[in-house]
């Protein structure tokens, strides 16, 4: 699949991309290096994101519902008012990311990493946090 000039497929190198608002729904992006691309207001809804690095990427206003995202770096990774309701991030790596406003309702949270991480107004109602419990 090609989308604004980039090749999306699994291992892909997608360093600094500008895929701003492009419709990315159920791409294979497993492995893939989105390190600082610009995602903003992008719908991976459903994409297969499982160890791929998203450190310093922009997804404001992305939609991630339902997205695995088990074992992504999201290190720095700006998802303000982002929607990752359902997404699975088990293992990931969200240190210092900013998650103001996300809705994070009902994603699988478990042994994810969210030191520093911004979580002012997120929706983190019936996640799995990272210790396994539920959140009211």
């Amino acid at each position: 699949m090609e989308v604004n000039g980039y090749k999306i497929e699994p291992g892909a190198n997608l360093f600094d991309a500008n895929l701003r608002g492009a419709n990315l729904f159920d791409a294979n992006l497993t492995g893939a290096n989105l390190s600082n691309a610009n995602l903003t207001g992008a719908n991976l809804t459903s994409a297969d994101l499982l160890d791929a690095n998203l450190s310093d990427a922009h997804l404001r206003g992305a939609k991630l519902f339902d997205a695995n995202l088990n074992s992504v770096n999201l290190t720095g990774a700006n998802l303000t008012d982002a929607d990752l309701r359902g997404a699975k991030l088990s293992d990931a790596n969200l240190s210092d990311a900013d998650l103001t406003g996300a809705d994070l309702r009902g994603t699988n949270l478990f042994n994810t990493n969210l030191s520093n991480a911004n979580l002012r107004g997120a929706n983190l109602r019936g996640a799995r946090m990272p210790d396994g419990t539920r959140h009211d």
